[in-house]
């Protein structure tokens, strides 16, 4: 045998015994492959699903910071505080940082989608005021809220909605359905109507411009309902390119009141938007004075008088800078005048500076709002806010 056959047969023989082996190894199962997180397109940016089912998730807020300055009758500043060495009263800077969580779900069903929202509220700061001695006169906050304090938590929206039907804690059909009275900080100064409430609620959109809601509601504090019987909104709005119309009317069920308001929105161009409102309401059982019945003021005829008028615009000058204003006057000769500079430093961060104003018309102090303890008040107002 030479060398050259000896090397052949061990070569065949290693050959034969690789193949044994191999025939006898143990296979390693491939591992499973991981599930991310999908994507879900269907109702927007944002949304994802949850592992494991159908419903899609979106989580978003925002975080923001206020610095208010002037008197509280604008609901911007801080007044007549005690000096901690005993040197009198002296006013101080309005400030809250507030930080928002909000959630979003959507899912498609036999009935329609079903769709969560809600919305929580974290505050620490101080509170607008007068904090003069209680010994002295006028309308007094009192306390020691203008000192920073963690303030409660707020559930500002928990609802479900399926198809059209929404239940759960909503802001009023009042206010939401014809809108807010503008891109204004101090949007209240004359008040449009109260906000809280639990809501049992539907609504129809027929897909051409046309809307209708129906809204069952609870109130809150000292608007909340007494009885089993609700108040009650309704409304219905026409949108087409140019803007929209939109009339709402409401029952306040506590003190068999009705009120209304009608909305003109008028899209002018591209930077220009234009918007008017009016309400008219009754007062019978309400009393026509902060003094008499239940003030003059109710769920959702909260400003002073019979009627009143708001009205207002948005100016974009650039894609980052906006102005924004309105004025709003009321039966009881309240006049209310706010304006802002609202600038994106890059996007999703936005400061807002802003100057309010209130005129209380009536030598009866008490008719104005937000506790003004004279006829002329300016403040104004400084937002840092970043969303997300």
């Amino acid at each position: 045998m030479n060398i050259k056959s000896l090397l052949l047969g061990s070569a065949a023989a290693l050959i034969a015994v690789s193949g044994a082996r191999a025939a006898d190894a143990v296979v390693v199962a491939e591992p499973e492959p991981a599930e991310y997180v999908k994507i879900c397109d269907v109702y927007g940016a944002g949304y994802f699903y949850i592992p494991g089912t159908e419903t899609c998730l979106r989580i978003g807020g925002y975080v923001r910071y206020d610095i208010g300055v002037g008197d509280h009758g604008t609901n911007d500043g801080v007044n007549n505080v005690p000096d901690h060495m005993g040197d009198g009263e002296h006013d101080t800077y309005y400030k809250q940082a507030r930080f928002t969580l909000k959630t979003w779900t959507g899912q498609e069903t036999e009935l329609g989608t079903l769709k969560t929202y809600t919305e929580t509220r974290f505050n620490f700061g101080n509170n607008t005021g007068d904090y003069t001695d209680p010994d002295g006169a006028g309308p007094l906050t009192g306390g020691t809220n203008w000192q920073g304090h963690n303030k409660d938590v707020s559930l500002n929206f928990a609802w479900i909605q399926l198809g059209g039907l929404r239940v759960g804690k909503d802001e009023s059909a009042f206010d939401t359905f014809i809108g807010y009275a503008g891109n204004v900080i101090q949007d209240t100064i004359v008040p449009y109507g109260g906000f809280d409430t639990n809501v049992i609620q539907y609504y129809f959109d027929a897909g051409n411009g046309f809307s209708a809601v129906v809204s069952l509601e609870e109130g809150y504090g000292d608007y909340s309902i007494d009885s089993y019987v609700p108040h009650v909104v309704g409304g219905v709005k026409w949108t087409q390119g140019w803007g929209a119309i939109t009339g709402v009317v409401s029952y306040d069920s506590n003190y068999e009141e009705v009120a209304g308001k009608v909305r003109l929105d008028v899209n002018v161009n591209d930077a220009l938007s234009l918007w008017v409102m009016g309400g008219y309401g009754s007062d019978d059982n309400l009393g026509d004075g902060p003094l008499v019945g239940a003030g003059g003021r109710g769920m959702y005829k909260q400003w002073g008088g019979n009627w009143a008028v708001w009205g207002g615009g948005t100016y974009k000058f650039n894609e980052k800078t906006s102005f924004n204003a309105q004025v709003s006057y009321d039966d009881w000769k309240n006049l209310g005048i706010a304006a802002n500079v609202a600038y994106d430093v890059v996007p999703g961060f936005t400061v807002t500076a802003e100057v309010d104003y209130q005129n209380v018309g009536s030598d009866d102090i008490n008719k104005g709002w937000f506790g003004a303890d004279k006829k002329s008040n300016i403040g104004g107002i400084l937002r840092f806010q970043r969303s997300f």
